[in-house]
């Protein structure tokens, strides 16, 4: 994977998987090679509605997991 892929892909995770360390690193590593913001903020959104998604999927999993205690 090319460096650019990687950092972008970094960025992407750690904003997904909610880790500020992993994401400050990602960025900084980007700027330092770099990478557009055009570029970064894309994979941010992305990464932001994949995060979201998966949250939404979650507490409509957990409902109707807990209605079927009921």
């Amino acid at each position: 994977m090319d460096a650019k892929t990687n950092e972008l892909v970094g960025i992407a995770a750690a904003v997904a998987g909610h880790c500020q360390r992993c994401f400050s690193y990602h960025y900084n590593e980007a700027k330092k090679i770099g990478i557009d913001q055009k570029d970064i903020q894309e994979v941010i959104e992305s990464a932001k509605a994949i995060r979201r998604t998966g949250g939404n999927n979650m507490d409509e999993f957990v409902d109707r997991m807990l209605k079927q205690k009921e």
